[in-house]
């Protein structure tokens, strides 16, 4: 399993994946308004408007789509692991591709927005957390999560 690039027949099966991620690895963590939130930003036109701007990812098993991630300029985003395939070093395949091609591209650094689930993955890789975030989602629910940071220096991606 090789991270790749994105291709126009990825597209629905790509979202496909993040939706069955998001609602299987934020269910219980975040409340349900939080959850639709995410879902929204990965919509079929989010997802092309992401590939135009940047580059997006992919990695295939046995013929289907098992895990995704996209950089724009310097900030990573929609990284997401099938949940059967988590904690097989599948998404330190995807954010190595992901930090190099920042790293090509001339930038020291990278950012993200890290969702509860996925912070101790990020710290693991050298992310700094920077500061709390929260978005309302409306009806008194929130979307947290934190803003985060890592330097491409010379041996650290």
């Amino acid at each position: 399993m090789t991270p790749r690039r994105f291709e126009a027949q990825d597209l629905e099966p790509l979202q496909r994946l993040v939706h069955l991620t998001i609602d299987s690895s934020y269910a219980g963590l975040y409340p349900p308004r939080a959850v639709a939130y995410f879902r929204e930003l990965y919509s079929l036109q989010q997802i092309l408007d992401r590939q135009a701007a940047g580059e997006i990812v992919v990695v295939e098993c046995d013929g289907a789509l098992v895990a995704t991630g996209a950089i724009v300029a310097a900030e990573i985003s929609g990284v997401f692991v099938h949940p059967q395939l988590q904690r097989r070093g599948i998404g330190a395949q995807v954010m190595d591709v992901l930090e190099r091609h920042a790293q090509a591209a001339g930038h020291e650094s990278v950012h993200l927005a890290v969702s509860l689930p996925s912070r101790r993955f990020y710290e693991s890789r050298g992310y700094r957390m920077l500061e709390p975030c929260s978005i309302d989602v409306g009806e008194g629910e929130r979307l947290d999560y934190w803003k985060a940071e890592k330097s491409l220096g010379a041996g650290e991606s």
